[in-house]
């Protein structure tokens, strides 16, 4: 039996960042050798991985960060089981880590953001296969977005809960002030799309008959006939619209104006192109 020093258990759990017994236990099993040790843990964490994949990871950190000259921005959750692990300094470490080699290398998906190689040349879906292994608990990375635009903005709210990007379509001086305001918009009024053109057919559909339906409740209108209730009801649709639509929101700066003439304070041709909203547990 190979002799295991306190100064190979520390050695290793530097490397892998396992608990104390787990590395003594790797190294026992490995009969010393380090390199197998290591494969041993994350073995182990494959395997607990495996278990535990049809668990709800509905706690985690979102991160939110743009490039240095505004021109790209990314959002990253890396969700785990409980809160007491998302609150753990090295697990937030490991998503900005995440976040930032979205920065670096722009993926233009999960998957090939997953296959990025880390620091220590493996992939982050290998790290975070690891993580799994000495933490116990399900972790993934369960969403990443990303805007690419002459000006993006990006913020985070709720203590790592809440991740916004807002991109705008033209750099002028004010443009990261403006677009830093309409992601706290994004963030607080969870809007669905830009503007009424860039809704979904299918949802206008769908709210235009749950307001004729509403509307036939009422026993002045339950036998008139379709076309008039949806000539009423079109008044609900623009209600919807307006209040679920970025740039016809009222501004929540000052409820005066729309984020639109907001934008337009600054330049006739201001405008938001593209938003992301990332939340824990959506």
């Amino acid at each position: 039996m190979a002799n295991i020093t306190s100064q190979d258990v520390n050695k290793l759990r530097q490397v892998t960042g396992s608990g104390i017994m787990d590395c003594k236990n790797a190294l026992v099993e490995a009969e010393g050798d380090f390199e197998k040790a290591i494969d041993i843990l994350r073995k182990k964490g494959q395997k607990i991985a495996a278990k535990r994949s049809d668990r709800d990871a509905n706690q985690g950190v979102v991160i939110a960060k743009t490039t240095a000259d505004n021109s790209f921005g990314v959002v990253v959750l890396l969700s785990s089981e409980t809160d007491f692990v998302a609150k753990n300094e090295e697990f937030v470490a490991s998503a900005t880590k995440i976040a930032d080699l979205a920065l670096a290398n722009k993926p233009y998906d999960l998957e090939k953001l997953l296959a990025l190689p880390m620091e220590d040349g493996r992939s982050v879906s290998e790290n975070v296969t690891d993580m799994i292994g000495k933490i116990g608990e399900k972790i993934e990375v369960a969403a990443y977005e990303f805007i690419e635009a002459p000006v993006v903005a990006a913020y985070i709210h709720l203590g790592n809960k809440l991740g916004t990007l807002v991109g705008l379509n033209k750099s002028l001086p004010n443009a990261p002030e403006c677009a830093k305001d309409l992601a706290m918009q994004v963030a607080a009024m969870n809007p669905i799309a830009i503007n009424k053109e860039t809704v979904d057919p299918a949802l206008i559909s769908r709210e235009m008959e749950i307001a004729v339906d509403q509307i036939k409740e009422d026993p002045k209108f339950a036998t008139k006939p379709t076309e008039m209730l949806e000539k009423i009801a079109q008044g609900k649709i623009e209600k919807f619209i307006k209040e679920n639509t970025l740039l016809n929101q009222e501004f929540i700066k000052d409820g005066s104006m729309t984020v639109a003439e907001y934008l337009q304070k600054f330049d006739k041709e201001l405008t938001a192109i593209d938003f992301k909203r990332v939340k824990i547990g959506a």
